[in-house]
Parts: structure tokens; C-alpha cells; sequence
């Protein structure tokens, strides 16, 4: 089967011909129809984020189960599936303890062995256990969520990552309430889908902050009812007098640098929240003043994946797509094949789009 390869961080990725191992009792493979191509991607691709390498990326896809092992009971050949990037055990402390997306063992799958290997004899990892760069990819029965066949696996594929990840950031992580004000820094994906979770808690106003102004309509068909162009204004400023001086009762930073997480906490009221979605540098530091973080008496906290649980959150985000409450055709920006990923990576970097979809 055919992949999009990566030998080493900073490299472009060569598409390869890559043979899969073989199939565990608890695995299942499945054939990719279709792939998102995130953020987190780049921030392996270019050294960001620190993981083993060779790989291949991809960890936002959905496709269609092709096999099955002997121990798998909850799907089989057949269905379509979205794939979760990180699988709960749901045994250990923080699955048994309502945070399944912090499972201690979430990610083991991901570095316990190679998944597929190269006709040079070259091991290569499955990045974050999931490996959807490529046309196939075996990942643990936990880590598919069954969906309706009838469903597009395009859109199927942006909610194993992007849409609740943002989405979930607002209604899961920061349970914003209707009526309350929301900031959201950056309006890539992940940004555009917390835009449309702040429209579906009935937030106002919700608030898009964004330096690109190619950006700005799409924010607004996501829900957006005021955008600030942060490259020629004080987002701060702007925020502050778009909520009667007092900044908003939640922001959410979707970018990943430690400048844009300052600004955020910044632009927060006193006794508000902070979220920080994006996913930055560990050598980044943000700064702040031990004074401001006592009188303001805001709450700074991290999220991951949207406080996710695949199992509950992927077939809601479904049927909130069939009411139209979601829209993740708003999200999808361009479809590729997976020839053109090379030009994604550029295309997401320059700010070009929401999401590429790779589609096999």
C-alpha cells in the first residue's frame, strides 16, 4: 500500500511503498477513505513536536474496516469507522475517572512496534497510533468508532480530530454557558470548529481573532458575530470594547505560542476562562506576573483533544451534522490526493486554508 513517508523531522514527505505487519488478535485494519490534514502534522513534520521518526502522519481519518483479529467483538469487516487518535483503555486512573482523553495508555500503540515496513527494510511508526497519510493502517479495536455507512467518510474523517477537538474544547472542557462571551484566537480548523461550539452553548458574542483576512467570512459562516483582524489591530483593545471593558468570560487560544497565549489570558475577564487548545513548543514560555494571576482570579487551563470521549462524542458530533446544527462542510477547504500533501503542509503554513482533505 502506498503512504506518505517521513524519514526525519524537516523533510518533505515521499510517498512510499510500504508493507503492513501482521494483524494482532485485538487489531484491526482498516482501508482509509479519507484523511485530514492538522496542524499537529506540521508540528511533527517540522521537529515541534518531538516523536520518533520514520513515521507516517496522519491522525485525523475514517475509512472502512478491510479486517479484523480474532478478538475483536465491536466492529467488523465492513463497516466504516472514524478513528480516534487517542484509544482509551478505559481501566486506568484518568479513564476511570471521567478523562479518557488523558488515558495512560492511550498512545501505547503508537510506539509499541513498527506498523509497516519499506522494501529498504525501514521500520516505520504509525504517528499517533493512527497512520491515516497512508491507504491502509492497522490500528487497536479501541481506537475505531463504528459510524452509519451512510455518512461521508470525508466529513467522518475531520471528527476524529479537528471538529471535537474545538468543539469539544467548549462544550466538554470549558462547559460554556448560553449567553456567555467567547474569544477564539485563530481560525484555522480546530478555531472554526470552536466558533461553531461557542453558536451551539448559544454564546454572545463570539468573537474570531485572526490575522489572515481570507479567514474572516469563513469565521462568520461558522458563527462568528464579530471578527478582529489581529494584524493591523490590538486584539486586546478589541475584545475589551466588544465586551463592555471587561474582556471576554471565555477565550480560547487555537494557535500555540506563547505570545497568543499571553494575549489570551489578557483579553479574559477577571474570574473568566482561559483555555489553551493549541498545541505549541515545550520550549515556549509564556509569562505571567504572580500579582496578575492572583487579583484576577481567571482560570488558566490546558485541554486536550477537546476532553474527548471517542465512544460518546463521535457519533454526537454526527447527528449534530444531520441536524444542522454543525458545519463541517464549512471546514473543509480543499480535496487532495495523497500526491499533493506536500503542497497542504505548504497551503496550512501560509494560512490558505481551513482543512485539506486527503481523499483516497
Amino acid at each position: 500500500m502506498k503512504a506518505a513517508a517521513l524519514r526525519g523531522a524537516g523533510a518533505e514527505f515521499v510517498i512510499e511503498d510500504l508493507r503492513l505487519r501482521d494483524l494482532g488478535a485485538h487489531d484491526v485494519q482498516v482501508c482509509v477513505a479519507a484523511s485530514g490534514v492538522c496542524h499537529s502534522d506540521l508540528s511533527i513534520q517540522d521537529g515541534t513536536i518531538p516523536h520518533p521518526l520514520p513515521a507516517v502522519l496522519g491522525h485525523e481519518g475514517a475509512g472502512v474496516v478491510v479486517a479484523a483479529g480474532d478478538a475483536v467483538t465491536t466492529v467488523e469487516v465492513g463497516d466504516h469507522v472514524v478513528l480516534a487518535w487517542v484509544a482509551p483503555c478505559r481501566t486506568c486512573f484518568f479513564c476511570l475517572r471521567g478523562h479518557p482523553e488523558l488515558c495512560e495508555h492511550g498512545l501505547d500503540h503508537a510506539f509499541a512496534m513498527p506498523y509497516a515496513t519499506a522494501d529498504d527494510g525501514t521500520a516505520f511508526l504509525a504517528a499517533f497510533g493512527t497512520a491515516t497519510f497512508g491507504e491502509e493502517t492497522i490500528v487497536p479495536e479501541r481506537a475505531c468508532v463504528k459510524i452509519d455507512r451512510d455518512f461521508p467518510l470525508e466529513l467522518g474523517a475531520l471528527v476524529g480530530c479537528g471538529v471535537v477537538t474545538g468543539v469539544g474544547a467548549v462544550c466538554n472542557s470549558a462547559r460554556v454557558e448560553p449567553g456567555a462571551s467567547v474569544a477564539v484566537i485563530g481560525c484555522g480548523g480546530v478555531g472554526l470548529a470552536a466558533i461553531q461550539g461557542a453558536r451551539l452553548a448559544g454564546a454572545s458574542p463570539i468573537i474570531a481573532i485572526e490575522r489572515v483576512a481570507a479567514k474572516f467570512d469563513l469565521a462568520k459562516r461558522c458563527g462568528a458575530t464579530d471578527v478582529v483582524d489581529a494584524s493591523s489591530s490590538d486584539a486586546t483593545a478589541a475584545v475589551r470594547e466588544l465586551t463592555e471593558g471587561r474582556g471576554a468570560d471565555h477565550v480560547f487560544e487555537v494557535v500555540g505560542r506563547s505570545d497568543t497565549i499571553e494575549a489570551a489570558f489578557d483579553m479574559t475577564r477577571n474570574a473568566g476562562t482561559c483555555t489553551i487548545v493549541g498545541a505549541g513548543s515545550f520550549t515556549d514560555m509564556a509569562q505571567f506576573g504572580a500579582m496578575q494571576l492572583m487579583v484576577g482570579a481567571k482560570t488558566l487551563r490546558g485541554c486536550v483533544y477537546g476532553s474527548t470521549d471517542p465512544a460518546r462524542d463521535f457519533p454526537k458530533v454526527i447527528e449534530l451534522q444531520r441536524q444542522g446544527r454543525l458545519d463541517l462542510d464549512a471546514l473543509v477547504t480543499r480535496r487532495i490526493a495523497l500526491d499533493d500533501v506536500n503542497d497542504a503542509f505548504r497551503a496550512m503554513q501560509a494560512g490558505e486554508v481551513a482543512r485539506s482533505v486527503i481523499v483516497f
